[in-house]
């Protein structure tokens, strides 16, 4: 069988110790759910041979194409704070490489294709559901132009996965920019292999930080770079009200996207205590904690690096030390840089910060919907007309009130009107988020009535979500009470 596919694993010329060789297990009667056709183009990939019986075979783990060299990448981690020194991919299967219609090197993997010599016991198979919820979270993401792995396509297996319950199972092709993550490194220096570890670095800076290759210093400009892209990443997070849900260092790409999206979620109400995860049981990794675990994860990768920055073990320490503390101030600048164009704010003063933690304290002493609040506050900015439709998220109107008339004293000294400012802001304010209960429900209609349809419009919906879209505008309406979904939970 000929495979249009030009795959070129560079991840594969590494040594044997970086992965397990070996490809998908293949599935009893693979049926394709829905094909990202703009990707599959931008990637160079023919959509409509994807979606055939042998693109669908392909996508489904049932045939390898030639030129991929499958493998399963090892790594270790930091879980829930508990280091584990062996983890790599269990249910995932790297195909190959391609390189992008923007001259961009991007991985092709499979999740949900069977085990692999790190399935740990699992059955290394995915089901509908958390498939679908990583479909339609990744690509949300990917419009609201937030770094993030991609959805590539999701196929039905005809076979059962056995969870809580039986279950249909499902494969996921995804794109990354790479899967190199923060626990790749872990792995290496857990074993003190100071080599392998040199070789993943100069990988990373090839494929991902070039010009730390032209430093004196390559592997802290390394760190440096990582710290940086991490920094920004969740800066976005919190802008838009996300929660990964499982920060561990497994699930730190050193490329700087959004990767493993599992029990995620974005709040309604707004609250920096929110946590969706079931697993999460103590809050490790709410809402407001994420840039303080993203640090602490940038530190255990800083450790990683020791061997390679120099050979004063002080010198080193110090370098790293410095590399991770630059995150709190590019953290800084890049979340108040997002908060200044969600409040209409071209310009820079020193109370900016202060103004808008003030509203979210507000917010949350009032339960505001976090993504309603800066879209309206968007008709606000045009005029004090648009106050009403902001005044009824609060509990106590008073207090937005109170809060609106310094920040219309701010709004006064900025040099946009009303209507320039407001269209600014609808750039920054999506109307639209992949809400909990609208993922949960189109997953119940895939999985308990085999009805696709809820699934493709709400990807439709959240595919432009800075627009208004008046036919689907109860899209953007929070959950009723009986709606709210306040667990998710990560499918393994």
């Amino acid at each position: 069988m000929t495979v249009p596919l030009p795959f070129d694993n560079s991840y594969a010329r590494l040594p044997e110790r970086f992965f397990a060789r070996l490809g998908p297990t293949p599935v009893a009667a693979p049926k394709l759910v829905r094909l990202n056709r703009a990707l599959a183009a931008g990637l160079g990939l023919d959509p409509d041979w994807l979606a055939g019986p042998d693109g669908v075979g392909f996508l489904a783990g049932n045939h390898v194409p030639a030129g991929a060299e499958p493998l399963a990448a090892a790594y270790a981690g930091h879980q829930f704070g508990n280091f584990v020194p062996q983890l790599g991919d269990g249910r995932a299967i790297l195909v190959g490489e391609v390189v992008d219609r923007t001259g961009t090197r991007r991985d092709v993997q499979l999740k949900g294709s069977g085990p692999t010599p790190f399935s740990r016991r699992g059955d290394g198979r995915a089901a509908l559901g958390p498939v679908l919820r990583e479909y339609v979270l990744s690509e949300a993401m990917a419009a609201l132009g937030i770094p993030t792995t991609r959805a590539l396509a999701a196929v039905t297996t005809g076979e059962r996965v056995y969870r809580e319950e039986a279950l249909p199972g499902a494969v996921l092709a995804r794109v990354a920019s790479s899967h190199i993550r923060v626990g790749t490194f872990q792995f290496f220096a857990a074993q003190g292999d100071v080599e392998a570890l040199r070789l993943l670095a100069d990988h990373a800076i090839h494929r991902h930080y070039p010009e730390a290759a032209e430093s004196a210093r390559p592997y802290c400009a390394l760190l440096e770079r990582v710290v940086a892209a991490q920094a920004a990443l969740v800066a976005r997070w919190l802008n838009v009200g996300f929660i990964h849900g499982v920060m561990n260092t497994d699930n730190v790409s050193i490329a700087g996207e959004t990767i493993d999206y599992g029990p995620c979620a974005f709040m309604d109400e707004y609250d920096p205590a929110t946590v969706f995860s079931a697993i999460d049981r103590h809050g490790r990794y709410a809402y407001g904690n994420q840039p303080r675990i993203a640090q602490w994860n940038l530190a255990r990768f800083a450790e990683t690096l020791l061997p390679l920055l120099s050979g004063s073990e002080a010198e080193a320490v110090a370098e790293a030390e410095a590399a991770v503390a630059a995150f709190a101030p590019r953290f800084e600048e890049a979340y108040l840089a997002g908060l200044r164009a969600k409040l209409g704010l071209a310009t820079a003063e020193d109370g900016d910060l202060a103004l808008g933690r003030d509203l979210l304290r507000v917010m949350a002493e009032n339960r505001a919907d976090f993504t309603l609040t800066f879209r309206r506050l968007c008709d606000a900015a045009a005029g004090p007309e648009g106050d009403d439709g902001v005044r009824r998220l609060f509990a106590e109107p008073a207090a937005y009130d109170a809060w609106a008339e310094g920040w219309r004293r701010r709004l006064a000294r900025e040099p946009l009107d009303g209507a320039e400012r407001a269209r600014a802001m609808r750039a920054a304010n999506p109307a639209f988020i992949p809400r909990n209960h609208r993922v949960e429900a189109v997953i119940r209609a895939a999985v308990d009535r085999e009805d696709f349809a809820p699934f493709e419009e709400l990807l439709a919906v959240l595919a432009d979500p800075y627009r208004d879209q008046p036919a689907f505008a109860h899209y953007a309406d929070p959950p009723k009470p009986e709606e709210r979904v306040l667990r998710t939970f990560c499918g393994t």
